[in-house]
């Protein structure tokens, strides 16, 4: 960290103490291990994208990148509690370390964003530092997106059938009937006729051409007990750029109770709908739920790995474990106590050598051979 505030020092020192802002005209680069640190804004108005070290933008006053030209950077370290704001897009090709503070794109603007590039990544994200606007992607089929409003973080996870060439996405915690950044309303009181009750707490921006499915959370801001008594009927719905009407985009994999849940959709195109959110649904059957679990894998021989007695009268089972967001983290046919609180979906990148993070989980449990499906809370503690 030090050495960042140094260089930081330096490139400001030499020539530009009158000024509010670090302008790129040309011949900026950081080369392999090389670091930057950026307590000032930066303008951006030539070339910046061929960079393998870190840049850091750092301080206690807000930041703001702006230019003519997008800035491509390798490493990224966020780490100014008063936003680091976006004017241009900025991308980068390696990891995103979000420390504190968030990156801010204007919602009005869809063509300004923070964009993650094929192997581009990121963690530490938190209700405390995300992206408060735009995060996108180029050349990714699966991501979960950072994304969020001022005060938490409210991810949605895509999944497509191909690699997607751009695809954008935004959180809005705001009443669709009367978005403040889009050019129509979406009318929550025109819908088909197998979705019920349909969300005026908050809604996603979902771009993309590809086929996919998405899956997002609630938490107890989002107000589900407005929208049904039963978690089991919450679905995802999306506002038909066709229809003009809210549709039902299905409840393939869910989770949950009415404060803490997520649900995941059936396939779709996201560039056919203006808006996502969550909405009751007409669902006949009820999941039957299963004991919530406690997990202390310590190899103390005590609740060291998931045993859930009912498997025994199904051994044809399958076995899903999703963290409070919904991604993914365990993924087993034929289950027998596998799960010791380690990730097998490859989902996972901080730490995952070191096994999932302690907090609340969803198990959803398929038994084949009797045609039930069954529910509950994984709790695990390191």
């Amino acid at each position: 960290m030090r050495n960042l505030f140094f260089i930081s020092f330096l490139i400001l020192s030499l020539g530009l103490q009158a000024q509010t802002a670090l302008y790129n005209s040309g011949n900026i680069r950081i080369h392999e291990e090389g670091q930057i640190g950026f307590h000032t804004n930066l303008i951006n108005d030539a070339s910046f994208d061929q960079n393998v070290g870190l840049a850091g933008f750092y301080g206690n006053n807000a930041i703001t990148v702006s230019g003519a030209f997008m800035p491509i950077f390798y490493d990224i370290e966020f780490f100014n509690d008063n936003g680091v704001y976006l004017n241009t897009s900025m991308a980068l090709t390696n990891d995103a370390n979000f420390v504190g503070g968030d990156v801010i794109t204007p919602r009005n603007l869809l063509d300004i964003y923070l964009n993650f590039l094929q192997n581009g990544d990121y963690f530490s994200v938190s209700d405390i530092t995300k992206v408060d606007g735009y995060a996108a992607i180029t050349d990714k089929q699966f991501f979960s997106f950072p994304v969020g409003n001022a005060q938490q973080i409210r991810p949605l996870i895509l999944n497509s059938e191909a690699v997607n060439t751009l695809s954008k996405c935004a959180y809005f915690f705001e009443d669709p009937n009367n978005p403040t950044t889009f050019a129509t309303s979406f009318n929550t009181s025109r819908k088909t006729r197998d979705v019920d009750v349909v969300s005026t707490t908050e809604f996603w921006h979902l771009t993309g051409n590809v086929p996919s499915t998405i899956t997002i959370s609630w938490n107890q801001n989002s107000n589900i007990s407005r929208l049904t008594d039963a978690a089991y009927k919450v679905g995802i719905a999306g506002w038909s750029k066709v229809g003009n009407q809210w549709v039902d985009l299905g409840s393939v994999a869910q989770g949950g109770d009415l404060t803490d849940g997520f649900v995941s959709s059936e396939v779709f195109v996201p560039d056919d709908y203006a808006a996502i959110t969550l909405a009751s649904l007409a669902i006949p059957t009820e999941v039957v739920s299963l004991d919530n679990y406690y997990l202390t894998p310590n190899n103390d021989g005590l609740n060291d790995a998931l045993v859930i007695p009912e498997l025994e009268q199904s051994p044809n089972n399958h076995v899903r474990i999703f963290d409070r967001f919904g991604l993914k983290v365990f993924d087993k046919v034929n289950y027998t106590n596998e799960f010791r609180g380690y990730s097998n979906t490859g989902n996972v990148v901080v730490g995952e050598k070191n096994g999932l993070p302690a907090g609340v989980y969803f198990y959803l449990v398929t038994l084949d051979d009797l045609g039930t499906e069954y529910q509950g809370f994984l709790y695990l503690r390191r």
